[in-house]
């Protein structure tokens, strides 16, 4: 813990005598670029460089423990308990791993990652297509109809956003003097006298209110970035103050009466518009809260079209999808991680001590030939081996578990000034990821979470498995060689930090915010009304007409003080359940197993669906409250369904 003096240099604050390091640690201090009062650090006379990677190793021996304060007689593995802030022995942690990922030599096996920054205008516009919005630079684009529904549902900041790029676009296709049918954006955003009260006013679509009652208060009824505006504005400053950077607070959701939703509650359709939507939003919160995100994409490298280890996701869940149909995770992934908890999560340092490398490397490539034939023999296979399979499983995925598409913007969530806006922001990356790094990510933090929870005997707290992880999460090569030595040392807190908010939060961040949610049931109703206006296609106005009868019948059901079930794949097709102020969709579940009583299907794997009116498809939590969402969709129908986990 030291202070820095211009004249003095580095003084030690715990005692009186001077210790001038400005030779070993001015080039860090330079590269923050920021005025430095107070600083934990591993000073660099501690660390030797590795020429080939330009990463920063720490030293081992009695004068690196001797200089960060360790005593000669503490036990070697005995861990800091907190779990609210990285101390330099946590540090020192994160920089033993990267030494020993670098000598296991698995990084020199794989072709590097080749990354390149977007062209001017090229980001733009591949932004735009990913958004749905193509029509705003191609007219011919498909997405036409679908794009203008989208623009109508957008808050102030996110269409904020959607402008900030067609006008960035328009200006290049100038600048090249090429030919182009960019809209102006005046008029696309031409603001309704109802749209521009809503801007005095500080809201988007639908806003109950301006934002959350306090800084640890989570509102998923109103957009993260018209909330972030607020905060900015000055018109919602509530942040606690005094707090530490790296602490982290006990957040809450306030009960919503029509119920969470998670990733895999929603049908594909449904899905494909809200990670358009969450796009729009996660671009609108960097915006407002001033921080440029650029975009790498990845050029493509020669990758393994079989095996287990250094092939891709999508790859891996082919292979296993063949022999497990529904697979979501990797088989190999699975299994060395039941393999670890089986094994006993009490084994202290499980994640942190390596297994033997030349051990490691020979089950790896055992492995290879022998887990399809399931003639592995896991009872042999060691606890540290096991951990560190795990980890070479992830450092050798051909592209990083996070994507090159989002890897800056995970890196950037620190700069959001306040832990709330960060978590946000967490939360809105996850969704944008593909499904099978999203799934992937997920099980990953779920087993992350079970060892923590034996950290009295495995001594690996929250702080431990997050800076043991990092960097083999955040290890992407391509990425390591477009940053300086300094940036990356740096950057070693801020990746632990973002690994200790995906672990910790996960019960939240796995969720699609409500007022995303909303938007999407605004689409949904705007494109059925567009349906029901082409009076072309008679068929389908047949079965819309159809379609309305039967949603009419079953509200009027709903009126007389009962829902109507179906339970197509069961022998009971339908119940009538009387509506009341307290039903809940565990109720419904709870009155159709009384009455089906041969049913074999477990109560775990049975869910109430919501189906229809302005929702495709909606697997409901079982705390919601059916009365409250019937009033958000009247036309609704309700199904019980078994559900695949």
């Amino acid at each position: 813990h030291l202070q820095y003096n211009a004249s003095q240099g580095f003084l030690n604050t715990d005692s009186s005598d001077g210790v001038n390091m400005n030779a070993d640690c001015w080039s860090v201090i330079k590269a923050s670029e920021c005025d430095v009062d107070l600083v934990y650090f591993t000073p660099l006379s501690l660390c030797s460089r590795s020429r080939r990677t330009g990463q920063y190793n720490v030293q081992r021996g009695k004068a690196a423990g001797a200089a960060l304060g360790s005593s000669s007689g503490k036990a070697p593995y005995q861990r800091c308990s907190s779990q609210d802030s990285l101390d330099e022995q946590a540090m020192v942690d994160y920089f033993k791993e990267v030494e020993i990922i670098q000598r296991s030599g698995d990084a020199e096996t794989q072709e590097d990652l080749q990354l390149k920054v977007a062209d001017e205008g090229e980001q733009e516009e591949a932004w735009l297509m990913e958004a749905g919005l193509a029509t705003l630079f191609d007219e011919s684009a498909s997405d036409g109809e679908d794009g203008i529904v989208l623009l109508s549902t957008l808050t102030r900041t996110q269409a904020a956003a959607v402008e900030r790029r067609v006008e960035t676009l328009k200006q290049t296709l100038r600048k090249r003097n090429k030919p182009y049918s960019v809209p102006d954006v005046r008029e696309i955003f031409k603001p309704s006298p109802a749209s521009q009260s809503k801007v005095r006013n500080g809201a988007g679509p639908d806003a109950p209110g301006g934002g959350a009652d306090s800084e640890t208060d989570i509102n998923l009824e109103v957009s993260f970035s018209e909330q972030a505006l607020i905060y900015k504005e000055g018109l919602k400053v509530t942040q606690l103050q005094n707090e530490a950077d790296d602490r982290l607070p006990d957040f809450k959701v306030s009960q919503d009466k029509t119920g969470q939703t998670r990733v895999g509650d929603l049908s594909a359709e449904d899905m494909k518009k809200v990670r358009r939507l969450v796009l729009i939003e996660m671009s609108a919160l960097f915006d407002t809260c001033g921080i440029e995100v650029k975009a790498h994409k990845a050029l493509k490298v020669k990758v393994r079209e079989s095996g287990l280890f250094g092939v891709s996701l999508s790859t891996l869940l082919e292979q296993d999808q063949r022999r497990i149909p529904g697979t979501k995770v990797p088989l190999i992934l699975q299994h060395l991680i039941s393999h670890i908890e089986e094994q006993g999560l009490d084994t202290e340092g499980v994640l942190r001590i390596p297994g033997a490398a030349t051990r490691v490397k020979a089950v790896c490539h055992e492995l290879e030939h022998k887990f399809y034939e399931s003639m592995f023999p896991w009872e042999s296979l060691k606890q540290h081996d096991a951990a560190s399979l795990l980890k070479l499983f992830i450092r050798e995925l051909p592209y990083p578990l996070l994507t090159v598409e989002y890897f800056n913007a995970f890196i950037s969530v620190l700069k959001l000034p306040t832990k709330k806006q960060q978590l946000q922001a967490l939360n809105l990356l996850l969704l944008l990821l593909p499904e099978p790094n999203r799934d992937t990510l997920k099980a990953l933090m779920e087993f992350f979470q079970r060892v923590i929870d034996h950290k009295d005997r495995n001594k690996m707290t929250l702080n431990n498995v997050a800076v043991v992880m990092a960097p083999n999460i955040f290890m992407c090569k391509g990425f390591r060689s477009k940053i300086s030595e300094q940036q990356e040392f740096a950057m070693a807190t801020g990746t632990a930090n973002i690994v200790r908010l995906l672990v910790r939060y996960q019960n939240l961040l796995w969720t699609i915010p409500k007022f995303i949610l909303n938007q999407v049931r605004k689409q949904n109703m705007e494109n059925q009304r567009k349906m029901n206006r082409d009076r072309a296609v008679k068929k389908l106005l047949k079965m819309m007409y159809d379609r309305e009868r039967a949603s009419n019948k079953q509200e009027s059901n709903a009126e007389g003080g009962f829902i109507r079930v179906q339970a197509p794949q069961f022998s009971m097709v339908s119940m009538a359940v009387q509506l009341t102020e307290d039903l809940k969709a565990s109720d419904v579940l709870t009155r159709f197993l009384s009455q089906e009583r041969t049913l074999s299907v477990k109560r775990d794997d049975l869910c109430l669906y919501e189906m229809g009116g302005n929702i495709k498809e909606r697997c409901l939590d079982e705390e919601t409250y059916i009365k409250a969402l019937l009033e958000l969709n009247p036309t609704a129908e309700w199904v019980i369904k078994s559900v695949q986990h």
